[in-house]
């Protein structure tokens, strides 16, 4: 009877109507989908070994249960639909690689000049707002880029819309720099294949 209760759910799942509790089972042989799953899991579990603190085999049952714990969290993930298609994939992570310490470096360099601004009065402060196109195409490469801007001192995002980033700069140096496009294409690069 199980059976044939799942056959008839899996038949009206098709076109798009796939309900959440069914589109797990519907990318069956997906390997996509499995390594998006796979990846979800050891990124948890990295985390929960980082939180706990527990690295060492004799806490053979703390480990156990860190495992089927994230196991766990993974399974109701896809059964709930929370991991979307968009997340940042596997096959990005060499553009990651050289992306986030440039990103690293130049927030050590923007930090390094808003302290220097900041101990000597007669360095000049000229705040002012730019508007910066970005070249991404999906919403989280943008937050990405946007985020990007913030991180960096001296500079705050202030909006976000379609095409546009409305940025606070500091300086004329700060603001220049986040015009110059560098960034936006490290972001594009690295996230956009």
């Amino acid at each position: 009877m199980g059976f044939l209760c799942l056959s008839r759910l899996r038949s009206t799942c098709g076109a798009g109507r796939c309900t959440p509790l069914l589109r797990l089972t519907s990318h069956r042989f997906s390997s996509e989908v499995y390594m998006r799953y796979i990846f979800f899991f050891v990124l948890s579990f990295a985390l929960w070994l980082l939180l706990s603190g527990h690295y060492s085999f004799y806490h053979t049952l703390v480990l156990t249960m860190g495992i089927l714990s994230c196991a766990f969290v993974v399974y109701l993930a896809g059964r709930l639909d929370i991991v979307d298609e968009e997340g940042i994939q596997i096959n990005l992570a060499r553009h990651l690689i050289v992306y986030i310490p440039w990103l690293a470096w130049a927030i050590i360099k923007a930090n390094i000049d808003v302290a220097k601004r900041i101990l000597n009065p007669r360095l000049p402060i000229a705040p002012r707002i730019v508007r910066v196109t970005g070249t991404q195409k999906t919403d989280l490469c943008r937050v990405i880029f946007a985020n990007s801007i913030t991180l960096t001192p001296g500079t705050v995002s202030l909006d976000l819309d379609e095409e546009d980033i409305v940025v606070h700069a500091l300086t004329k140096e700060a603001a220049d720099d986040v015009q110059s496009g560098d960034m936006d294409r490290r972001v594009t690069t690295a996230l956009e294949q």
